[in-house]
Order: structure tokens, then C-alpha cells, then sequence
């Protein structure tokens, strides 16, 4: 017989490398053990190094340009403020368990970002935090969502309301998510006995956006003593303790594979973009408005603008083109030249106390293989994503102290981490050195000897 399942995928979103590696991995026996039979490193994200699209460029082995996703939101038209959540539909290629169900392996996909709705694979699915709620279809087979309704009445599709100041409700609703998604991996091992199995926990990333300032004296409102200072320490080590009982439902010679799709660090503060570009005089307001708005609800004189943004971990930027945007008014023999111009002013940007600021600004058709859908023309980083974009208008202040959507401790980090250990080939504690989230499809369909496409952006590792 096979091992049950022949590989198993621990998806932790947000889970920080420098937190298992070094600060804690003394209190992390799990994996602390599979850090010294297998292989681990850092894992660089994608650009954007955000949950969406970051999971699907992992699975697919494809950037975001080549998705077409750009961010949690996308333009849907050339159309004015017109942006829709990215779900499922938008990932238009095969995922790792696409390829594996094809050559025959029974699948296990719990919760992976950028599956939602599910669709029909070879196994089961069970759709990502962007399910509206349990009432929907959110599993294929659709009856397997009246088995878990039976096994968990309030299953959770994400923490709700996790950008507020509930704290205790907050960490109770974290722990229900993790335990949740534990408890349902293991029913489906026993039941199913898939050969793959990928389960994503989005529990790490919520509880650093709700409770790292306690944690960390570098975050600019840390007093020692907080409420909650233990709070994302305890939670690894439960996250730990869940991932020993998962691996002990699994076969001896279970592959398993620990991954992040970025990492996480504090939030030192916020760039209010389109304030920039109103001082630089590249965005024209009909009106401003006496307290920050979300630019999309107030007037925007697009006949005087050449240039607005959008708030987030990172900045994404738009130019207003002649005969591309409806009001376009940079001519497009212009175009390179003021793109090159502003890239110059963006990276300019200094710290509040006029230190410089390392901001790089990223242009699609530069770092993506392909460019497809509406891109942004420029994807800005301000200090490495410990500054986030503010997108409101009417705040009078070029920084910003936090996130302008509710209380928010963390930024996102660019890299994530592995961890890959196979009882069959221990690796006994190697290091990996330049591990990229697009590494992991082409890795793990060369070792199963899988067919998959030669253009995947990624190579394989040599764990």
C-alpha cells in the first residue's frame, strides 16, 4: 500500500521565518524536527507578496502577470475606480493538484487561497476565506459541505472582523479557524485516504495583524507589559502542537512540505499616496473633503489628473492615458518618459524626519513574464512593505501612523518559509539558499515524475 497521503502541504499564511528559525524554534518541536531531517530557508514572495495572489502563483507556478492578478483588488475596466475582488475564476491555469488528479492521485485542497468558488477536481476541495459563508456551495462535491456543516454546525470560512479592537473575541475566533481546518485534514485522511492533501491556515496571518505591536519592541507603539504580549508566540506553538497531531494520522513515509506565502513584520506606518500626488499636483479633487475618504468616494477632476493610487501593503499607481483611460490625459508618446519621471520622485520619498526612505517601484512589464488584464503601472514598495499605502484623501498629511481600514499591527514581508522533509530522502538540516514561491510546483511535479509544462516560471529545489 502507498503512504497515506503520499504528500501532505501545510500552508501557514503569513507565518514568519525569523520567528520558527531563530526566535522561537526551541519552543516549535515539530518543526524543529522536520528543520533537521529535511530541508528549510527563507521563501521569497511574489511581487506583490500578498495572499492574493501569492498562494495561486505558488500553485500554478505562474507571476501575477501572467495570472493577471495583481492584488487583493484588480481594475475590471478602464473605467474609473471600477476594482473587483480577484476570486478563484480569475486563476485561468492548473494548480499543482490539477496535475497530480490528471496522473491519477486522489486530492485533498482545504482552504487554499484563490479557491473560491471550488471547482471540480479529482477529490475534494473546500473554498478559501473569500466564501461569502457556509451557506454557499463552498466544496466539491457539493455534499461533502453537508458532511462538515454535520461534523463543525459553525464552520468558519475566515476571522471575522479581525481589524478591530475585540482582542480576546478576536484570538478565540483565531484559535477556532486553526483547529477547524486541523480537525477537518484529519477526518479526510482517515475517510478519503487522499494521496495529496494541501491544508492553508489563514489563523497566522490574522493574529499578526491583530496583536504583533504587544510582541515587538521595534513597532513604534509597543509599551512593555501589553495585554496579549503572548499571544502570537502561543499561537505558534499551538499551530506546532496541531501540525505533530496531523503528521501522526499520516503514513511513516508522508512527505510533508511546511510553507508561507509571505512573511510579517511590524507596521512602522503609512505613505498617504494620493495626498503625494495631490502636493506634486498629479491629482485633481473637485472637492476636498474635510476628513479622510476612501478616493473612490469623492470627485475626482480627471480632465486636471494625471496620476492616482490605491491604498494596501504596497502602492499601485495609475496613470491617466490619452485613448486608454476615458479622461486620459498623458499623451502615449509620453508615457515612458513621465513613468521614468515619476519612478524618480516615488523613489525620492523620504522617512518623516527626512532620512531617505529605500522605495522601489516596480513597472509590470519589467517584472512579470507577461503583462495580462488592466496591470497598474507601477506597484510601489516603501521601506520594503514596513510602510503600507494609504489610498484616503482628506487626511491633510503625507504619513500616516497606521492603516487607514481599522487597526492593524503588521505589514507583510517578502519572504515566507519552507520546510521540507521526506522520510525516504532526509536531508538532515540543509539550508536553502534562493527558494522562490514559484519553486514549489516545478520541485514537487519533477519528484512525483508528474507531467506539467516546460514555461513554469519556477525551478526545482534540490531538497
Amino acid at each position: 500500500m502507498p503512504p497515506s497521503p503520499r504528500l501532505i502541504i501545510i500552508g501557514l499564511d503569513c507565518m514568519e521565518p525569523s520567528l520558527v528559525f531563530e526566535k522561537w524554534r526551541d519552543d516549535l518541536p515539530n518543526l524543529s524536527r522536520l528543520m533537521s531531517q529535511g530541508s528549510y530557508g527563507r521563501l521569497e514572495s511574489s511581487i506583490p507578496a500578498i495572499t492574493v495572489p501569492a498562494w495561486s502563483c505558488m500553485m500554478t507556478g505562474r507571476d501575477p502577470g501572467e495570472l493577471g492578478i495583481y492584488g487583493f483588488r484588480n481594475r475590471a475596466t478602464r473605467a474609473y475606480q471600477n476594482m473587483t475582488i480577484a476570486d478563484g475564476r480569475a486563476v485561468r491555469f492548473p494548480r499543482l493538484w490539477d496535475y497530480l488528479g490528471k496522473a491519477g492521485w486522489n486530492v485533498a485542497a482545504l482552504s487554499v487561497p484563490g479557491t473560491s468558488p471550488p471547482y471540480e477536481v479529482n477529490g475534494s476541495m473546500v473554498s478559501c476565506f473569500l466564501t461569502p459563508s457556509p451557506q454557499v456551495t463552498f466544496t466539491h462535491p457539493p455534499e461533502l459541505g453537508d458532511q462538515i456543516r454535520n461534523w463543525m454546525p459553525d464552520f468558519m470560512m475566515d476571522v471575522p472582523e479581525f481589524r478591530s479592537e475585540d482582542k480576546a473575541e478576536i484570538l478565540s475566533n483565531i484559535h477556532k479557524l486553526c483547529d477547524q481546518r486541523f480537525t477537518l485534514a484529519e477526518k479526510l485522511i482517515v475517510q478519503d485516504q487522499p494521496d495529496f492533501l494541501m491544508l492553508v491556515d489563514m489563523g497566522v496571518d490574522r493574529i499578526h495583524h491583530a496583536f504583533w505591536k504587544p510582541m515587538d519592541p521595534r513597532h513604534p507603539d509597543y509599551t512593555p507589559d501589553m495585554p496579549f504580549s503572548a499571544a502570537i508566540h502561543d499561537y505558534y506553538c499551538h499551530v506546532d502542537e496541531r501540525v505533530g497531531q496531523l503528521l501522526a494520522q499520516c503514513d511513516e513515509d508522508t512527505a510533508v512540505l511546511v510553507v508561507s506565502d509571505h512573511g510579517a513584520q511590524p507596521l512602522m506606518g503609512g505613505i498617504c499616496i494620493n495626498e503625494w500626488l495631490m502636493d506634486k499636483g498629479y491629482l485633481t479633487l473637485k472637492e476636498k473633503p474635510s476628513e479622510p475618504t476612501a478616493l473612490d468616494k469623492v470627485e475626482v477632476d480627471w480632465e486636471k489628473t494625471k496620476v492616482w493610487g490605491a491604498g494596501g501593503y504596497y502602492a499601485r499607481i495609475f496613470l491617466n492615458i490619452q485613448g486608454r483611460e476615458p479622461q486620459g490625459v498623458i499623451p502615449l508618446r509620453e508615457f515612458k518618459a513621465f513613468r521614468e519621471q515619476l519612478i524618480a520622485e516615488l523613489e525620492s520619498i523620504t522617512y518623516p524626519d527626512g532620512a531617505p526612505m529605500e522605495v522601489k517601484a516596480y513597472v509590470p512589464q519589467e517584472t512579470y513574464r507577461k503583462v495580462r488584464g488592466m496591470a497598474p503601472d507601477l506597484l510601489v514598495y516603501f521601506d520594503w512593505l514596513a510602510w503600507r499605502s494609504v489610498g484616503s484623501v482628506g487626511t491633510g498629511e503625507l504619513y500616516a501612523k497606521g492603516n487607514d481600514t481599522g487597526p492593524d499591527d503588521a505589514n507583510h514581508a517578502q519572504y515566507g518559509l519552507m520546510i521540507f522533509h521526506d522520510p525516504k530522502q532526509p536531508k538532515g538540516g540543509q539550508v536553502l539558499e534562493h527558494a522562490q514561491l514559484y519553486d514549489i510546483t516545478p520541485t514537487l511535479l519533477k519528484r512525483y515524475g508528474v507531467d506539467g509544462p516546460v514555461d513554469l516560471r519556477g525551478k526545482v529545489l534540490a531538497v
